[in-house]
């Protein structure tokens, strides 16, 4: 599912004395198959983005039938007119089928063990299912999916099925939150500060987690993430928005030699990133993707190239 987005603004408590824009004027295409990160301080409007792409937030036109464009004046260009489409899904219509879009684009929040709520674990899992099925499913078909959804996050069905979900690990929560949310196999999966509260391990297993997702069961991972590590580890393309607006879409390889302008943006980049700043001002010019992998291989080459001896540094 493609998602595309053009001259999408949005105002909270709009027509009274507290409106606040949220999202000026932003156009941005998300292809299938890609992790793609958004990135941007508190209040950029990164989650407000997000919350349009399953009908969350949802546009004044998909809230009531479409007036006529108004004629413009003679000399006037008339203004552009907002596109927000997942897939097949046009999302300024009123006619949207929102439940079979909410089943297609799952929704993660952050920390999203604390919106665990069923007495069992698999009645928790079984929740969004049951609620955007076109169809009644039957008993042995939310087993088989609730099963499947489990094991693919790394949970023993036959283990967990029947425990409280408050009873669980932190770790163990947060998995059966994503399980809960992939249960209905979306195509597309956005996460909100996925790995926001955990320890290193915790945070490389989140991450392992929804690579595996992105393999095997979601074609297109969006996550938004203040952790530049984060998203230069991992993602293919990466957004930045800044007071509403989006700055710059471009791959962590591009956007992290651009560390200047996220610095004046109030962002931070990764650690490889500063090593790499930091050799260079010693001479030393790494290129790598900002990775970690990727920046070791380079800096232990460009040491054997140069005897073992470490060259200018």
């Amino acid at each position: 599912m493609r998602i595309v987005a053009e001259h999408l603004s949005y105002v909270y408590n709009a027509k009274s004395p507290f409106a606040t824009a949220a999202l000026r004027d932003v156009s941005l295409t998300i292809e299938e198959g890609e992790f793609f990160g958004i990135i941007g301080h508190t209040g950029s409007g990164k989650s407000t983005f997000v919350q349009h792409l399953n009908g969350l937030l949802r546009l004044p036109s998909s809230l009531k039938r479409r007036k006529k464009r108004p004629k413009c004046k003679k000399g006037e260009l008339p203004p552009p007119e907002t596109v927000l489409r997942v897939g097949e899904f046009d999302l300024t219509e009123k006619k949207t089928d929102f439940r079979a879009l909410r089943k297609s684009v799952g929704m993660v929040f952050q920390y999203p063990e604390y919106q665990l709520f069923a007495e069992t674990v698999r009645d928790d899992v079984a929740f969004g299912l049951k609620n955007f099925s076109a169809e009644k499913p039957s008993e042995e078909q939310i087993d088989g999916a609730v099963k499947a959804a489990l094991e693919v996050v790394g949970l023993d069905y036959e283990e967990m099925k029947d425990k409280s979900p408050f009873e669980l690990s932190g770790g163990q929560k947060r998995r059966v939150a994503i399980a809960g949310v992939i249960v209905t196999r979306p195509e597309v999966l956005v996460l909100d500060e996925p790995a926001a509260g955990l320890d290193p391990l915790g945070k490389k297993e989140v991450m392992e987690l929804l690579h595996r997702l992105h393999r095997e069961w979601c074609k297109t991972i969006v996550i938004v993430s203040h952790d530049m590590d984060e998203i230069s580890e991992n993602c293919t393309q990466a957004a930045v928005f800044s007071e509403g607006r989006v700055v710059c879409v471009l791959p962590p390889k591009e956007l992290f030699r651009r560390a200047d302008e996220l610095t004046a943006l109030g962002l931070d980049v990764p650690l490889t990133a500063k090593l790499v700043s930091a050799l260079a001002r010693r001479g030393v010019e790494v290129d790598c993707d900002f990775t970690t992998e990727d920046f070791v291989q380079n800096v232990l080459a460009l040491w054997q190239a140069h005897g073992g001896k470490g060259g200018g540094a």
